[in-house]
């Protein structure tokens, strides 16, 4: 299986460009990346424990990186010695680690499936956005109509009531451990006046998340005609809940609530068998089959595994399980730069400063298959000639990484400090350095 990469973790957009190359071989070391930044030495260059000798490509490197990356660059991050990953019974499936961005398995992630009770992960998402906005709030008393108790007649639900006092942080509860469609109902009339209006903005919600190939028509997650998630939107759904709300995100952890004076277990049946897992949802319908996101946290990773389809609610908590345990024993995450860590130093043209610092503004971390962190081969390219000025953040190149003679991605380094342009003597005298460079 191919990685990629997902929406909100770093951005990976490759620049299909080659004007200038650098080779760095690596020398393996006797300990893993955790810590980055090239620092150069003639002859030599270090990456943490990480070390690089120097070489200039040849002409024709030149010539066949340059083809070579309109092909390579324009993909997600491939690699083709990944693990192996387990046969899974399900309909499709996905593994996601939330550390790197990058996708380590997965089956039919794009398909377009009926995601039953998945659907409340969006619900929730706009709940949680409201309480930020402050327009609702958890201790808020909510009036609970007759649609919203009818809402859950043939479904799961809380047993909400016309007159019973309810709380928004209780129907939260309900939404999310008990999975109760009248709790969805009640909220989504609470935010929006209608579940039509609550509908709109979680379409809207999932066009600015990115997720393409999700499409609701109900809060709840009943089945409808065009209502629809795929694994690969669900793994960028669940990312953005533990990302933009945290504060919310141990909802999916309590394992029961007990409202109207009636306990409810969370259907997650892994929470109860798997200390590392933490959340997140479950979803059942006759057509939809089982389905179960769970993510898990071990040590400093988390992965969030998407599986769908399943026949039974054993078969989907013995498949999550399966799946988890495979990016967790098979793969690992590295640290390669520190934020705003020098990649190396590139040179600029009609600057105040010869060189500018580039590199990547958040941590840059990559997962790949346990043990294979210190055959890492790094290539930085970089467009020349560069001119001042140049602003901090501004794209200057790519660097690629292979593992055994394959490539395994190529990600944007920016500039990490500003430069600006010399006096006008310095440009002249750097133009007729160019001219007489490119003769």
């Amino acid at each position: 299986m191919s990685p990629s990469v997902l929406p909100g973790s770093i951005d990976l957009t490759p620049y299909n460009y080659v004007l200038s190359s650098y080779v760095y071989e690596h020398r393996p070391s006797a300990r893993p990346v955790t810590h980055g930044g090239f620092r150069e030495e003639t002859p030599t260059l270090k990456l943490g424990s990480f070390t690089f000798t120097l070489r200039p490509p040849t002409t024709m490197k030149r010539i066949f990186s340059a083809l070579l990356s309109l092909f390579l660059l324009s993909a997600p991050l491939a690699q083709a010695t990944a693990p192996t990953p387990p046969a899974l019974a399900a309909r499709a499936w996905l593994l996601y680690d939330a550390g790197s961005g990058q996708i380590l398995a997965e089956q039919n992630g794009d398909e377009r499936i009926e995601p039953a009770s998945l659907t409340k992960l969006m619900t929730a998402y706009v709940v949680f956005s409201a309480l930020k906005a402050k327009t609702i709030s958890m201790d808020q008393q909510v009036a609970v109509s007759e649609n919203a108790r009818k809402s859950s007649l043939d479904g799961s639900r809380m047993f909400i009531q016309p007159g019973l006092p309810v709380t928004v942080k209780q129907l939260i509860q309900g939404m999310i451990v008990q999975s109760g469609n009248d709790a969805c109902v009640a909220l989504a009339e609470l935010i929006s006046g209608s579940e039509d209006a609550f509908v709109s903005r979680m379409n809207k919600e999932a066009q600015r998340l990115g997720m393409k190939n999700s499409q609701f028509k109900n809060a709840a997650g009943l089945t409808a005609e065009g209502h629809y998630m795929s694994p690969h939107d669900l793994a960028i759904l669940s990312t953005a809940i533990a990302r933009d709300f945290p504060e919310y995100f141990p909802f999916y952890s309590q394992k029961e609530f007990t409202y109207n004076k009636i306990t409810q277990p969370n259907r997650n049946r892994l929470l109860y068998l798997d200390p590392t897992v933490d959340g997140m949802k479950t979803g059942h319908t006759a057509a939809a089959g089982f389905c179960l996101v769970s993510t898990a946290k071990r040590g400093s990773r988390r992965l969030i595994s998407v599986v769908t389809g399943t026949s039974s609610d054993s078969v989907r908590t013995a498949e999550s399980q399966k799946l988890l345990n495979y990016g967790f024993l098979a793969w690992e995450t590295v640290k390669l730069y520190a934020a705003n860590a020098p990649v190396q130093q590139v040179q600029v043209w009609q600057g105040k400063t010869r060189t500018v610092p580039v590199g990547f503004e958040h941590d840059f971390v990559l997962s790949v298959p346990q043990g294979d962190a210190q055959k890492i081969k790094v290539q930085l390219e970089s467009k020349q000639p560069l001119k001042a000025p140049i602003q901090k953040g501004a794209p200057l190149g790519s660097l690629k990484l292979s593992l055994d003679g394959t490539q395994i991605g190529a990600y944007p380094v920016v500039a990490l400090e500003a430069v600006e342009q010399a006096n006008f003597f310095v440009r002249m005298w750097d133009a007729l350095r160019l001219w007489i460079k490119n003769l």
